[in-house]
Parts: structure tokens; sequence; C-alpha cells
């Protein structure tokens, strides 16, 4: 795809004299997609259980097409495209810290960085929750056992009261991971929010209505297309 390809011939505003197509309908679809199937699965946490599954394998179903969407998808949805090494991305953040960083047209090195955490963590989330659906598939993780039998056993070797042993502890570990995992996920997404806000002030543009359309801004001078 070329970049002429995601320009709007209509000329409805930017310095440069247009809209310019960012968003395409897949990444759109995967962004609003998450956001309706973490919230899904967030709400019937202990609740609807059957509903909460649903919503997780969504979030895993999702999560795998941006895997894949970011080495084959268009221009700005590649990972390729908006992936900063360390250095530039701290250095972002310090100017964002001085109110002095450049418009992306693109997702910004922060943005790019809450992405890949972003991604991670509902991996996590969604992998966890997918070995608690069934008590065998802890069994993939043949270190966790060894890891927690220590703890209860009693002195003789047995196990204690509760009579699980290192399956009921492994089962409480995983399913604490599982919390702890999810409200990460939660904490990102709240500073993900607090970053659009920011950068849609900063730079005169909503970035949550580009999302919905697909367009942004043209590039003006100074800015990364």
């Amino acid at each position: 795809m070329t970049d002429a390809a995601f320009h709007d011939t209509t000329n409805s505003g930017g310095s440069s004299g247009g809209r310019v197509r960012v968003w395409d309908p897949l990444v759109r679809i995967f962004h609003w997609g998450l956001v309706a199937a973490f919230a899904t699965a967030w709400f019937t946490a202990d609740e609807l259980q059957p509903v909460h599954e649903i919503a997780g394998y969504t979030v895993a179903g999702l999560v795998a097409f941006r895997l894949f969407w970011g080495l084959v998808g268009g221009r700005y949805a590649r990972f390729t495209q908006f992936l900063r090494g360390p250095g530039q991305t701290l250095s972002y953040l310090g100017d964002m810290l001085r109110g002095k960083e450049r418009r992306y047209l693109g997702h910004n090195p922060a943005g790019a960085l809450m992405i890949v955490a972003l991604l991670i963590s509902l991996s996590g989330t969604a992998f966890t929750g997918w070995l608690m659906a069934e008590p065998t598939r802890v069994a993939m993780l043949p270190a966790l056992p060894q890891i927690v039998t220590p703890a209860f056993a009693d002195e003789d070797g047995e196990y204690g009261e509760y009579g699980e042993g290192a399956e009921g502890e492994g089962s409480e570990a995983l399913e604490e991971l599982h919390e702890v995992l999810a409200n990460l996920v939660l904490l990102l997404v709240a500073l993900h929010v607090a970053g659009v806000v920011l950068a849609s002030f900063r730079h005169r543009e909503n970035l949550a209505r580009s999302m919905l359309t697909g367009d942004k801004r043209g590039p003006e001078p100074g800015d990364i297309a």
C-alpha cells in the first residue's frame, strides 16, 4: 500500500489541506471489539461464568488477530511502523513532561509502549483464565506443583487440612494471578484513556473519534507521519 492510498481526496481541514485515513476498518473493529469484550469479561466475573468465558475467548481471539495484523496489515497497523527503541520512547516521554512532544499521525512512542503492555497483559489474563477453565490444563505447567507443594506439606510430607495439597494451592495461585493480571489491564486502560485525553488536548484533535472514523487531520510541519 502506498501513502496516497491513505489520503482523502476531500479538502476538509488541517494545514496541509485534507484528512488522512490512518486506522483501517479492521484496526477499528479490533479496538472497539476489545473494549466491549474486556468490559463484558470484567463485569461478569464471578457472576455469569459462561458469559465471562466467552468474553475471555473473544479477547484472546482479538489479541491473536492484532498480532497477525501487526505483521501484514496496513501501514499504520504494522508494528514496524510505530514500535520505537527504549531511547526514543524515553525521549518522547521526557518531551511529554515538558509539553513539547511532537504529533504522530499513527501511534506515538508512548502509545506504542502501551499497546505492547496491553497485549502482553491481556494475553496473560486470557491464558490463565483458559487454564482455570479445566483443572487438567494446569498439568501443562509441571513446575507449578513443585513450587507450591512445600508450602502445603506438613513435617511428615503429608498435605494439610484442606486435603487438596499442591493442586488446591496451585488453583488458588492461578486464580490470584488471573485477578492480578486483570487488574493490571484495568490500570493500563485507565492510563491509556488519560494519554488519549492528553494527546487530544495537546494536538487539538479528537483521537477517540478518529478511531471511529479512521481519519485524522493531515500532517502539519513538524508532525511525524
